[in-house]
């Protein structure tokens, strides 16, 4: 389908704005990378009006989709995880289109992964898997099991995702695949959570007591990076730190993530004197540098 589709891009390489045009092909028998296309034409941008636009097209029995992306919401999704295809895209991808080796040069970032990104992601990975164990456990607790269940299977995702980056790798869309061969220990806690034959109540009681280990072996490398920049003021005010660029990408997680760390005590509370009596303003500190 690349000569059907050669006018559309190189149309779109010839713009200034261009820095890179990929094409994703079906794998043979599978199309959920694609989702069921057969073809991909990936064009990166440095600046549109819209951070992402779609346009279909089909020929005789083929179907193709044309994506166009700039390059913060690139970044953005590699960063956050929120569209794990783009990953297999961009290493699998056959580049059509390079404007001063952006593209190899995203590659080659995407494949060193550096430490800093990795922290980051370590920590929005490791927030989320707090959110969906402290919530999971709560529903345990009022014996609400299906519901307990299905926050449980996502913190063990979380989990998964968090042992595959910690190991240097970007999670795939075959994240128990890679977790098999990193974390046999998690993969196993995962099997056994969802085949078990026990009542799902046993189950989650059995998997509370042997995620806690685990969870709280990642805690530091989970938390490394919020703490990192915690450490820049002697203390915050939650405001302050959801205003904060870095910080603003754990969104609704934060709150839940900081009460974890003050019950770690790699947090601390500093109450700060209101007007009213008795009433004090609630600011946050690190105790302690992780890295």
């Amino acid at each position: 389908m690349e000569d059907i589709l050669r006018p559309i891009y190189q149309e779109r390489a010839s713009q200034a704005i261009t820095l890179g045009v990929l094409m994703v092909e079906k794998k043979q028998k599978s199309g959920y990378s694609t989702d069921s296309f057969d073809d991909i034409l990936l064009i990166i941008v440095k600046e549109a009006e819209q951070p992402l636009f779609i346009k279909h097209y089909s020929y005789h029995d083929k179907k193709a989709a044309m994506h166009i992306i700039t390059q913060t919401q690139l970044q953005e999704w590699i960063l956050l995880g929120t569209n794990r295809k783009i990953f297999e895209w961009i290493q699998d991808a056959k580049v059509l289109f390079d404007r001063n080796d952006y593209v190899e040069n995203l590659k080659v970032e995407l494949r060193e992964f550096p430490f800093n990104g990795r922290k980051i992601k370590m920590g929005l990975e490791f927030a989320k898997l707090i959110r969906r164990y402290v919530d999971g456990k709560a529903l345990f607790e009022n014996r609400q099991f299906l519901d307990a269940y299905n926050h449980v299977v996502h913190s063990l995702h979380h989990l998964a995702r968090l042992a595959v980056i910690e190991n240097g790798l970007h999670p795939e869309l075959t994240v128990w695949h890679q977790v098999k061969q990193i974390e046999p220990e998690i993969f196993k806690l995962y099997e056994e959570l969802i085949c078990s034959e026990e009542t799902i109540e046993k189950r989650l009681e059995l998997l509370f007591l042997a995620s806690e280990f685990l969870i709280h072996s990642r805690t530091n490398i989970g938390a490394s990076h919020i703490l990192d920049v915690l450490n820049e003021k002697e203390y915050w005010s939650f405001n302050e730190i959801m205003s904060e660029k870095e910080l603003s990408l754990y969104s609704v997680d934060m709150a839940v993530l900081l009460e974890y760390l003050i019950e770690k005590h790699l947090v601390e509370v500093v109450n700060i004197e209101t007007k009213g009596h008795g009433v004090f303003h609630r600011n946050y500190r690190a105790t302690k540098k992780l890295s």
